[in-house]
């Protein structure tokens, strides 16, 4: 006769198991080892980075942040850039892919680096006393003598921009428009103020008038890339020296963000003693003027230095804006010379009016440079903005 002790120990044994066994653990989620797949997916970026640092900007390009480490069981991305730093092997840094692009040129000495950047300076003071000796020559001599300046001018400019801290790191061209936003802007600050005054007064009487240039301003401008490359050096090496010091991505962008208007403002102090100093030597261009100069100075600084950390997209667009807006200005006056249509002219009559034909280039160049300003406190203060090797455009992945 069989007891219920036993008749329970044979349903258990009846059913395969033992009473001493203990229930069966939950199965384990996801893999043993997380990184493994990350590992994989960037093995061309560990392998080919110089440090920690460089991997942790080529994964904040691709989207990872710190609650994505988290997943990884790190606590922010540098922790998990120190350890596939130290797991994925160094690739052989001889045996470069093709597609790499070539390394980059010695660096020159500070003082031919500083030459560099004050050439367009020297270039357009040139200009200016060859223009003006020229003053008893017809007017074609005197053209052709300004042209060839014009033409120095951009040559000198291409070579501040390609040297020192104003040169572009980053992989791709950018818009090819960018040169055509600049070289507009930087006209209309020359000669747009005297267009658009003999706009509104039912000119110009083409060919007998005679351009007036801005010549005050354009000095300054010229004269300016010397302090934008001191302050694009100053920002960098701070913003660098953040992504050393940070241990996660919000602390990294409160590091970071402060120093954007720090060397906006530097720059702008600088650029407003140069006009200053212009306006002493080469006269009074008007009430404006200098106002006008300075903000195109300002978006261009932003710019280009969007550009050198990698958003030339964004630059362009700061540009496009500001070009847009001076010609929208040019061309309402235009269509308000129709029948009907002088309504379309009211605005920017009533803005020269109050504040002279320059008051058109700083409202235009300060409403793209605030926007540019406001884009680059978002944009540069993530690690991919700050790294020594780029990982392709890091547009895609910003706000």
């Amino acid at each position: 006769m069989s007891t219920p002790e036993g008749a329970a120990t044979g349903a258990v044994a009846a059913a395969g198991g033992r009473p001493a066994d203990r229930a069966a653990p939950p199965p384990r989620r996801g893999p043993a080892d997380p990184v493994r797949s990350l590992m994989h997916r960037h093995q061309e970026l560990c392998a080919r980075a110089v440090d920690a640092l460089e991997i942790a900007a080529g994964l904040e390009a691709h989207g990872v942040t710190d609650r994505t480490a988290a997943r990884f069981r790190h606590r922010d991305v540098f922790s998990l850039a120190e350890e596939l730093y130290a797991r994925v092997p160094r690739a052989d840094r001889d045996a470069a892919p093709a597609d790499r692009p070539p390394p980059a040129p010695a660096r020159r000495s500070r003082g031919v680096r500083a030459a560099l950047q004050l050439l367009p300076g020297a270039v357009c003071t040139a200009t200016v006393a060859a223009v003006a000796s020229a003053g008893p020559a017809p007017p074609a001599v005197r053209s052709a003598v300004g042209a060839a300046g014009a033409v120095l001018l951009a040559l000198a400019v291409r070579l501040a921009v390609r040297s020192g801290p104003l040169r572009r790191c980053h992989h791709g061209s950018g818009p090819r428009a960018t040169g055509l936003w600049v070289c507009w802007t930087a006209g209309y600050a020359v000669y747009g103020d005297w267009l658009l005054a003999q706009l509104l007064t039912g000119g110009p009487d083409l060919p007998h008038a005679a351009p007036r240039a801005a010549v005050a301003g354009a000095v300054a401008l010229a004269f300016a890339f010397a302090p934008a490359a001191g302050c694009a050096h100053w920002f960098a090496v701070r913003a660098r020296r953040a992504v050393a010091e940070s241990r996660g991505l919000e602390e990294l962008a409160a590091r970071v963000r402060p120093l954007l208007p720090a060397a906006t403002l530097l720059f702008l102090a600088a650029l407003v003693g140069l006009l200053l100093g212009a306006d002493a030597a080469f006269g009074d261009d008007g009430r404006t003027a200098p106002a006008a100069a300075a903000a195109l100075g300002v978006l261009l600084f932003l710019a280009r230095l969007l550009t050198v950390h990698g958003f030339p997209e964004a630059a362009a667009t700061g540009l496009a804006s500001a070009a847009a807006l001076e010609y929208l200005a040019l061309t309402l006056v235009l269509i308000a010379r129709l029948p009907g249509l002088h309504p379309l002219g009211a605005p920017v009559e009533a803005l020269t009016g109050a504040a002279g034909p320059a008051a058109v280039p700083a409202v235009a160049c300060t409403a793209a440079a605030l926007g540019l300003l406001g884009y680059g406190l978002r944009a540069l203060s993530g690690a991919c903005a700050h790294s020594p090797a780029p990982f392709g455009p890091a547009e895609g992945h910003r706000p």
